[in-house]
């Protein structure tokens, strides 16, 4: 049911020390929009068991949906916000005249219901659970409000990310609202403009639907307080499945994904582009297994295509069918865990071949 890929120095360590939450010091959460679905049994087990009672803290590190994940982690209850993030995403309806107003908005609902009445206090108290959103700030057209220039900003993004993505620097800032108490950094060679910016009571909120704010689809956020004045968008533009290293220790970083081969940027999506294997050689992916993708209903994971495919009804009864299964991913990594059969993991190095 489930698939776990680790780096060459991850899979040594592991060998060397089994397989234990100790050997951990960040996790990875990427966009995706409901993809994330697919792993919600996983991550309730992965904050409600294997992080239990963890006194060291850990780096999470999210964009867009990961971002979401991230802000429920971090809260004193992270599997009761998690399930409200999920309730209130799969049960999402939207107008059929939908435009980006009303999908800001309907995000907005979605963030108060899963931050609940303290959630920003508890995530930036949280001296174990580090969040770290990743934003994007936006250079040229992507600041207008105008759809058209928008669109215009987003091709030449699109065509200078295809010659080079070190190209794409030119478009877009990445800034890094993080904990209060964090020192984590980037290690980018692509050489985008990095930024960190602390994160507050007053900019929480804003930073973090910043990270899931879908160019054309939804508003851009504005003059987030703390940071520079601009309009600032979804984390994965540039950091899709991420494609950098973390200067923090020589611990490892656990990263439950939805697919086996991670994409750099959002843009490289439907490229052949990969990532480096340098930075995935101290990684450990989780990963829902084809099997078990097939298994479920039209045999694939949810994805945004689903609200124009589907009625209503039918989706959320499909969104939730693969919420529950997904139980089944818990199982699996218990089993693991249980029985420290390594030999189940396999070198990322070996997953592109």
């Amino acid at each position: 049911m489930l698939d776990i890929i680790a780096g060459k120095s991850a899979l040594k360590t592991i060998e060397q020390h089994g397989f234990n939450q100790d050997l951990f010091s960040v996790f990875l959460g990427a966009s995706g929009g409901p993809k994330w679905f697919s792993l919600f049994g996983l991550d309730k087990y992965v904050f409600g068991e294997f992080f239990k009672n963890r006194t060291e803290e850990l780096y999470l590190i999210g964009s867009s949906a990961g971002a979401f994940r991230s802000a429920c982690f971090a809260q004193n209850d992270p599997v009761a916000a998690i399930s409200r993030m999920a309730e209130s995403y799969s049960e999402t309806i939207y107008s059929g005249e939908v435009d980006a107003s009303e999908v800001s908005a309907k995000a907005i609902e979605l963030l108060d219901y899963a931050l609940g009445d303290n959630g920003v206090e508890e995530i930036i108290g949280n001296q174990v659970f580090k969040t770290h959103f990743l934003v994007n700030k936006a250079n040229g057209f992507m600041q207008s409000d105008s759809k058209g220039l928008q669109l215009a900003s987003l091709f030449k993004s699109y065509l200078l990310n295809r010659v080079d993505r070190k190209l794409l620097k030119s478009q877009f800032d990445r800034y890094v609202f993080h904990h209060p108490q964090s020192q984590l950094q980037i290690n980018d060679p692509y050489g985008f403009n990095t930024q960190h910016v602390e994160l507050t009571n007053e900019n929480l909120k804003q930073a973090l639907l910043a990270s899931g704010s879908i160019p054309l689809v939804m508003e851009g956020i504005n003059d987030i307080p703390g940071a520079p004045k601009g309009k600032y968008w979804d984390g994965g533009i540039i950091d899709y499945h991420f494609d950098f290293q973390i200067s923090h220790n020589d611990k490892l970083v656990l990263y439950p994904h939805f697919n086996p081969e991670p994409k750099a940027g959002w843009f490289d999506k439907n490229l052949s582009r990969k990532v480096m294997n340098q930075h995935y050689d101290n990684v450990v992916m989780l990963v829902p297994s084809a099997e078990f993708i097939a298994s479920l209903p039209y045999g694939k994971i949810p994805d945004r295509k689903d609200f124009e495919t589907m009625d209503a009804e039918t989706r959320i009864k499909y969104w939730k069918t693969v919420l529950a299964e997904t139980e089944k991913l818990a199982d699996s990594f218990d089993d693991f865990l249980s029985s420290q059969d390594l030999g189940k993991i396999r070198l990322f190095s070996q997953n592109f071949k």
